[in-house]
């Protein structure tokens, strides 16, 4: 018997036509040990296309047969993980991230964000909650895995604050970031630069406010006081 799949979509996505025409296809002619779909995305930035800065191409696990993939719990940054081990196919095909948006709804989206990041990475240091279920063997050798792994293990690890300023420029020269203009610019430095920059002020600031916390449970209640977030 054939299982259900499941496609996830944010508000401001959309399929291209190259992934309306393939997904179809593919989803009839896939065999059955194939448990998901890597869709590649393209993310927009006032209206233009962000090509360079190692933001293209992003596989994201989007498509997926029920029941054989789930989505993480964390404060941030979740993705869709097999559940045991899976195949998973690259479809060649996109979907489009062009939120229409201003930037004054940007900052403000990422200033709230900048909250739940402190969260995770504050969980991560003082295991303020159950275990996450993240990204394990079970995900191959997929790109989240490969991101997740350097943001965790070598970027969170660096000294705050120092940390921003060589992922810009990383992004923006060594990844070729200045080669999107303007508006390319400005995303880099916002989305690279001044959002890291701000969760490493939230993570600076929690941390003095946790500073003679003995115990997990006061530190929830202290950052629920920070935040104004339930985090318990």
């Amino acid at each position: 018997i054939e299982t259900a799949r499941v496609m996830r979509m944010d508000a401001d996505e959309y399929v291209e036509a190259d992934l309306v025409a393939e997904l179809p296809i593919t989803l009839a002619t896939a065999m059955g040990c194939v448990a998901g779909f890597y869709i590649r995305r393209k993310y927009f930035f006032l209206g233009k296309w962000i090509k360079y800065g190692a933001v293209y191409p992003l596989n994201l696990l989007r498509v997926w047969r029920t029941g054989q993939c789930k989505i993480e719990q964390r404060w941030m940054d979740e993705h869709i993980v097999p559940i045991g081990p899976a195949t998973i196919l690259q479809l060649k095909g996109h979907i489009v991230d062009d939120n229409k948006n201003t930037n004054r709804w940007y900052t403000a989206k990422h200033n709230a964000y900048a909250d739940r990041e402190m969260i995770d990475i504050l969980d991560k240091k003082y295991g303020l909650f159950d275990a996450a279920n993240t990204i394990n063997e079970s995900a191959g050798d997929s790109q989240a895995k490969v991101v997740r792994f350097i943001k965790e293990g070598i970027y969170n690890n660096l000294p705050i604050f120092l940390r921003p300023t060589l992922y810009f420029l990383y992004r923006y020269f060594v990844r070729f970031g200045f080669l999107d203009g303007t508006r390319g610019f400005a995303f880099h430095f916002f989305q690279g630069f001044w959002y890291r920059a701000l969760v490493d002020v939230r993570v600076y600031e929690a941390e003095e406010l946790l500073e003679g916390a003995d115990s997990n449970k006061e530190r929830i209640v202290r950052l629920e006081s920070l935040t104004g977030l339930k985090l318990a």
